[in-house]
Formats: structure tokens, sequence, C-alpha cells
């Protein structure tokens, strides 16, 4: 398996997504609108209108099927839920939930975790700001990314 495909990210249209690859592989500067999948040194990084329209689900559940990781992103800013019940269950590996956006005014963490716990994880939600690098390197290790220091301050000061 490429290590492109060892991580995939779900979530909804400005989640963060991108940004969020961006911090993990200790990148500065904004991150482009995904258009189609892209992968990375890393991960791969899927359009958000992929999630929001059921037509596209087809296409997700092939693009994480030899993924060691999916990340369900969800912006701690959004009052939408984008994900059926149990969603994480219809995908191989392990599943994180990732709240982004938690350095934003308007983040309500609570609200974020719950509707992620309600897709079935098999493993913790994880909250995270691209911007200020906090909790980036907490997901680096839970993902065996290895040491993250050098890069989650490089990746500090770019926005979602």
């Amino acid at each position: 398996m490429s290590s492109s495909r060892q991580i995939v990210l779900i979530g909804p249209i400005r989640a963060g997504k991108s940004t969020l690859i961006r911090a993990l592989e200790g990148q500065n500067g904004p991150a482009r609108k995904t258009q189609a999948i892209t992968y990375t040194r890393i991960a791969t990084d899927t359009p958000g209108e992929y999630l929001e329209n059921p037509m596209y689900y087809r296409v997700l559940l092939p693009s994480a099927q030899e993924a060691r990781w999916v990340l369900f992103v969800h912006d701690a800013t959004s009052t939408r839920n984008p994900y059926p019940p149990g969603f994480a269950r219809g995908f191989p590996g392990k599943s994180v939930g990732v709240i982004t956006k938690i350095d934003h005014p308007d983040a309500d963490l609570t609200r974020s975790r719950r509707l992620l716990e309600a897709l079935a994880l098999t493993e913790p939600v994880v909250a995270v700001s691209a911007y200020t690098g906090e909790g980036v390197a907490q997901l680096r290790d839970l993902l065996g990314l290895g040491d993250s220091s050098a890069e989650t301050s490089q990746a500090a000061g770019h926005k979602s």
C-alpha cells in the first residue's frame, strides 16, 4: 500500500480537510479547493461534495478501501450534520473524528464531538487547529506519523 493511501479524509465543503493535510505534512500557506480526489505524500483528500451528495458515496467507499485510517472531519463552527448515523461503519480501517477550526470564536467542540461520536468511530475524536497548531501533534501521534514538533510549528500561521 502506498503512503498516499494510508489516510483518507472525508468531510463537508470548507471543513478544513485540505488545510489539515497541509498541517499534518508541516506545510505553510493556504490550501486550494479540492475539485477531485487528490493524493498527497501522506493522505487522500476527498472533495466535500462527495459527502454532501449521497450519489457520490459510491466514490468515497472505494477511495478508502486500502486506507489504514479514515478521518471524518467536522468544522467546529458548523451547526450542520452532513453525516448519516453510523456512517463510519461502512469504511474499513480505523476511523477517527477530527474537529477542525477549534481556535475560531464560534467553535462549539461539544456539539462537534457529539456529532462525530454518532458515526460509530473506532478511535477517539481529536480537536485541532491548523491555524495555531493545537492538537496537530496529538493527531500525528495517533496516526503514527512520527515526531511533529518542528512540523507543527511550521504549520501554525495558515488559516483554514
